[in-house]
């Protein structure tokens, strides 16, 4: 990874957000894409579109007659975190948790507060109520180290887990208040870099995707994919989930990317994970992963429920949703708050695959056509044996 494209990941990672108040990451894509001269817009339910620069634009892509697919990288944009909903004091703040989260260690855990301008101040967690089910928080108070400068509505603040740093390295490893899915938003960003970057300014058959909401039900992407933006379309689609997802067996860190076969509910499009890991034996031989990745459900399913083919690759990610799982650093204990991390040398192969994906002259219309032709070498060379060894 070159010095520009490093510095852009910590300067997404250290970016707030949480499920709804993606403000932030946006403003940082936006500001690449536009510097980069990459064409880009916002859809009706605020999702970052990137490879068209109007919904005109991206429905003439889709319309124009061709075999080959249109690849859609999809990232999104959001982490578990809190919303604010009402003062108790000056200094106390009740919140709602949406999506995943720790549920020990919790009380006294330091947490950042926000807003769509940025980070305002630190705190600390007080009293916490469970969901019912007890698999992540429902409502925690927060207590503010300091009342904050300025008057601001409950409502307006937003919040998640602070440790150290926002970012931080040792070693490969890179270690981050939020990982998933900040890194799926730097692959797809940096495969937009990589095809614009020529002098060839011609538009590639490639699509990003950056949704909002991901982490309470895929909602930016189901909106999205409700404005049918295929109809009348006169070429294929194929969805491409990039995600940080939690580490399993043969899932591990630093092991390489992994071909992601399916998740929780579903498996992926046959062919073209053919074709996705045909690209992964090319460009990674020997350093990348292969499973179904059934710790959570992406982006994948939601494409897949709405008529496109999809197929996923993953980042191997450590303390899933800030959950202490594999410990380390800055970690407050087993199932307790944690920094999220992620292998710099598994990002690399993440951008590899990515750029792999849309290199010219891939078998999309005939995915298998070269594993029938081995296929059809082994029946003749057995074809002798069939005959004579024929029971009719």
């Amino acid at each position: 990874m070159n010095t520009r494209l490093y510095r852009l990941l910590k300067q997404l990672l250290s970016r707030p957000t949480a499920p709804f108040r993606e403000q932030q990451v946006m403003n940082c894509a936006q500001s690449v894409l536009h510097r980069a001269r990459i064409p880009h817009f916002s859809d009706p339910a605020g999702n970052l579109v990137i490879g068209c620069a109007t919904p005109a634009a991206y429905r003439a892509l889709l319309r124009k007659p061709s075999s080959e697919p249109v690849r859609l990288f999809i990232a999104h944009m959001d982490h578990p975190g809190f919303h604010g909903v009402r003062w108790l004091t000056s200094r106390r703040l009740l919140v709602k948790w949406h999506g995943g989260s720790p549920v020990k260690h919790l009380r006294g855990s330091r947490v950042w507060l926000a807003n769509d301008h940025g980070i305002l101040g630190p705190g600390r967690i007080g009293r916490v109520t469970l969901l019912p089910s007890h698999h992540a928080i429902n409502t925690a108070e927060i207590l503010l180290e300091q009342p904050l400068s300025a008057a601001q509505a409950a409502t307006s603040l937003y919040g998640g887990f602070r440790f150290r740093a926002p970012v931080w390295r040792a070693g490969k490893r890179i270690y981050a208040q939020v990982a998933d899915d900040l890194i799926g938003v730097f692959a797809v960003l940096a495969t937009a870099l990589a095809l614009y970057s020529g002098k060839q300014r011609m538009q590639p058959p490639f699509l990003g995707l950056l949704t909002r909401g991901e982490e309470v039900g895929f909602v930016g992407a189901i909106a999205h994919f409700e404005l049918d933006w295929r109809e009348r379309a006169r070429r294929p689609v194929v969805a491409i989930s990039l995600e940080t997802s939690r580490t399993l067996p043969n899932a591990l860190i630093g092991k390489g990317p992994v071909v992601r076969l399916g998740d929780r509910r579903t498996v992926f499009d046959p062919g073209y994970l053919h074709i996705l890991s045909e690209v992964a034996a090319q460009e990674l031989p020997g350093r990348h992963q292969r499973r179904v990745m059934d710790g959570g459900t992406c982006e994948a399913t939601a494409a897949i429920a709405w008529g496109l083919p999809a197929i996923g690759i993953s980042v191997p990610l450590g303390n899933y949703h800030n959950q202490g799982f594999e410990g380390g650093q800055d970690c407050a204990g087993k199932d307790g708050p944690a920094p999220e991390f992620v292998h710099l040398d598994d990002i690399d192969g993440l951008l590899k695959l990515c750029r792999g994906l849309m290199q010219p002259g891939l078998p999309w219309a005939q995915p298998w056509k070269e594993q029938r032709r081995r296929l059809l070498l082994n029946l003749r060379r057995y074809v002798s044996l069939l005959k004579t060894g024929s029971l009719l």
